[in-house]
């Protein structure tokens, strides 16, 4: 098991998220943003990684989460982004400068409230298999 694969997959998630045309406008940030705020954002968000390794080579599991933040009403247009990364994610193949991904799955989504009502948040799961 190593960790190795982890800046390259932030890297490649960026990458591919930035350049979706679904996501067009959207910041792309994996930290929260001081100032100013958009009013939309997606935040690359927490990571557990554990060993998948097997008999034919090294490997890890990553489980990232991946948040819709926004201060739109309604949930719509953060379902709509979130949507939209859902869509870019199951595209070809992630390509990455340590490892290669084997699969990428969807696990759960979690909505809700912020701010007493004045934001929504939108949080994304995926187990992604990465071959070291």
């Amino acid at each position: 098991m190593s960790y190795a694969a982890a800046p390259a997959l932030q890297a490649a998630l960026f990458a591919r998220l930035s350049g979706a045309t679904v996501l067009a406008g959207v910041a792309i940030v994996d930290a929260q943003p001081v100032d100013p705020v958009p009013d939309t954002f997606v935040l690359i968000g927490p990571e557990e990684v554990s060993d998948a390794s097997d008999k034919t080579g090294a490997g890890a599991e990553h489980r990232v989460t991946l948040s819709v933040v926004s201060t739109a009403a309604g949930f719509l247009a953060a379902k709509d982004i979130a949507a939209g990364i859902c869509t870019a994610l199951d595209g070809p193949e992630l390509a990455l400068t340590e490892g290669r991904v084997v699969s990428i799955a969807f696990r759960r989504a979690v909505a809700r409230r912020l701010d007493g009502g004045a934001a929504r948040q939108i949080d994304l799961s995926f187990r992604i298999r990465i071959e070291i």
